[in-house]
């Protein structure tokens, strides 16, 4: 993946996120699997960040990139009177590919409107 240097402001949001632990996060044997919630972005929406990540869509929920693989799922989570979707996404992979595609979709994540 041909990862660009992080801006001052990238650094920023960074360390805000850096704050939000991961629902899931196990290492073991060289490969590194992450999973973590987004309200408020479409399957649809996450396939697109992660192609534009040097990913490629295998199916509907499973795009693969060099060195790491994103499956894609969905559910229901309650917020008061509401309902909201949150679409999970589980990376695995080598630790440095997930690392860093994990970061740079938080990013993307982040900065879309919501």
């Amino acid at each position: 993946m041909a990862t660009q240097p992080l801006t001052a402001a990238d650094r920023k949001r960074q360390a805000a996120l850096d704050a939000l632990p991961p629902i899931e996060r196990l290492e073991s044997d060289r490969r590194l699997r992450i999973t973590r919630g987004f309200r408020g972005l479409s399957p649809s929406q996450a396939v697109g960040y992660l192609e534009s990540l040097d990913g490629d869509q295998v199916d509907e929920r499973t795009v693969e990139g060099p060195g790491w693989t994103a499956t894609l799922d969905t559910r229901t989570i309650p917020v008061g009177a509401y309902r909201l979707t949150e679409v999970l996404v589980t990376w695995e992979g080598t630790p440095a590919a997930v690392e860093a595609v994990v970061l740079r979709f938080r990013l993307k994540a982040f900065r879309a409107p919501g």
